[in-house]
């Protein structure tokens, strides 16, 4: 019965995209950016629901069944006060840019702010190697949900298998309309089964006092910051929410607005909606410990489906467990869109592929949904391999796209910044990721020396730096470019 509800959710899932293909114009601008038809609530649905993903739903859980309450404050206290701003002072420039001139894709705008196809080039590959550990999560994420659910029946690659053939299938078949559509129900169903496994699990656990005050018998380092996180740990693990200013598919959605007011409702709305998934998962992930004591590593990502298949009736398992899927699919479909957009528009049609700027809008919605498809099969066989936390996998991606904010507030407000001082900052997180990317597996909770400060704290002030000293050294800008992006600006000085 369980795994029939799931099943059916999918097959619900499957129809609501098939139903925004009516809406699909034909052309490669409707495909990759909706024509530029998405409205204030489908954007906010879209934004939040391609961010609170497996990494918020079964990353959070598990961390904190390792870490304690802590967690909320490590990432869902700092995100909903830093994403709404970055929304507000980025996003709306970049939505009146890309209106202005045409700009489809992240690589693009960057290409053209300082003219450089180089620039464009090495950023695009940067972005896909940078986006490839926060895929895994969500492929992996549906593999391990589906096994559980299914206490083994069903294995983890079959799982994962699933997942990607379900995205594929409406990504491909209707493009980002038929995504923000998916998304928009998707993260409607995850925040609502969401709500009803918290109320189910506590109340089998006792309720929410019961739960804790048996938890503060048992583990009472738990439910207090003590020596689980430390202070420097918790204040640079601010600077992670700055990746929303660099992830391909939130550029994308910014990209699709039907105008400046569309942004009013995510920035109002947004800190609650962070606030209505992680307490949840957080605290589900602590009381985790009352049912299952004593996992160890990876195991812990299970927590939260371990309690659903524990506590919950079986069709409602079944239903709890598609809320996990949503939250696993409504983040997936955005990223492997955003990425098969920058390839069509940065790549092929830039270098002159199948015809270049003069290719049909058929053929770019083509090679659109066959980078797609590409990429969801390296995740899959990526994931097959992979082994590792779904919570620092994504903090991995997190760190990677966070220090490359400086790139975007230099081009967006610094009319002296060049194309040089972004190559210096692309350069200096890609030396820098590698490196602590390659200590963090060899130690578990890696910071930097054993400070406690995050890695994406240094690589975030090395791109800064790297971005204000290689501009100044460097020519500045022409200054066609220059009054293109910043009209207002006078080469004269006056």
């Amino acid at each position: 019965m369980t795994l029939a509800v799931i099943f059916a959710y999918l097959g619900l899932v499957l129809l609501v995209g098939g139903l925004s293909h009516r809406l699909f114009r034909g052309t490669g601008e409707d495909y990759f950016v909706a024509s530029r038809t998405i409205g204030p609530f489908l954007l906010l649905m879209s934004l939040f629901g391609t961010n609170m993903t497996a990494f918020a739903i079964l990353g959070a859980s598990g961390e904190a069944y390792h870490e304690g309450i802590g967690v909320f404050g490590m990432m869902a206290s700092s995100s909903a006060l830093i994403i709404p701003t970055v929304f507000f002072f980025v996003g709306m420039k970049v939505w009146a840019l890309g209106k202005q001139h045409g700009i489809l894709t992240q690589v693009q705008y960057f290409r053209q702010r300082w003219n450089s196809d180089g620039l464009g080039l090495v950023l695009f590959i940067v972005l896909i190697v940078l986006l490839i550990p926060y895929l895994l999560i969500g492929v992996m994420g549906g593999g391990l949900t589906l096994n559980l659910i299914t206490k083994g029946d069903v294995p983890r690659w079959a799982g994962s298998l699933l997942v990607c053939v379900v995205v594929m299938t409406y990504v491909c078949y209707g493009g980002l309309r038929g995504t923000a559509w998916v998304n928009t129900f998707q993260t409607l169903v995850f925040m609502i089964l969401g709500g009803v496994a918290f109320i189910v699990i506590l109340r089998e656990l006792g309720g929410l006092s019961g739960a804790m005050a048996a938890l503060a018998e048992k583990q009472p380092d738990l439910l207090i910051r003590g020596d689980h996180i430390k202070p420097l740990k918790l204040l640079t693990y601010t600077c992670i929410p700055l990746s929303v200013g660099m992830f391909p598919h939130m550029f994308m959605h910014w990209l699709t607005a039907k105008g400046a007011r569309t942004f009013r409702v995510p920035l109002m709305v947004y800190p609650l909606c962070i606030a209505a998934v992680w307490i949840p998962s957080v605290t589900l992930g602590v009381v985790g410990h009352l049912s299952f004591p004593g996992l160890k590593g990876p195991a812990a990502n299970s927590i939260l489906v371990r309690l659903i298949d524990l506590h919950a009736p079986e069709v409602l398992a079944g239903l709890l467990a598609a809320g996990v899927f949503a939250a696993v699919m409504s983040s997936l479909d955005s990223q492997v869109l955003s990425i098969g957009t920058m390839f069509t528009q940065d790549i092929v049609r830039h270098y002159g592929w199948g015809g270049g700027e003069q290719m049909s809008e058929r053929r770019q919605v083509l090679y659109g949904r066959l980078f797609v498809t590409a990429i969801l099969i390296l995740t899959f066989a990526l994931a097959q391999v992979v082994d590792r936390s779904i919570f620092k996998l994504a903090i991995w991606s997190f760190t990677g796209f966070a220090a490359l904010f400086p790139i975007v507030v230099a081009a967006l407000f610094w009319k002296r910044s060049t194309k040089y001082g972004a190559l210096a900052s692309i350069a200096s997180v890609a030396v820098l990721w590698i490196y602590f990317f390659s200590k963090g597996w060899q130690t578990p909770g890696y910071t930097v020396g054993g400070t406690g400060i995050m890695p994406v704290a240094v690589i975030l002030a090395a791109s800064a730096v790297a971005m204000v000293v290689g501009s100044l050294l460097t020519r500045p800008p022409e200054p066609a470019v220059v009054r293109r992006f910043f009209p207002s600006h006078d080469p004269g000085g006056r």
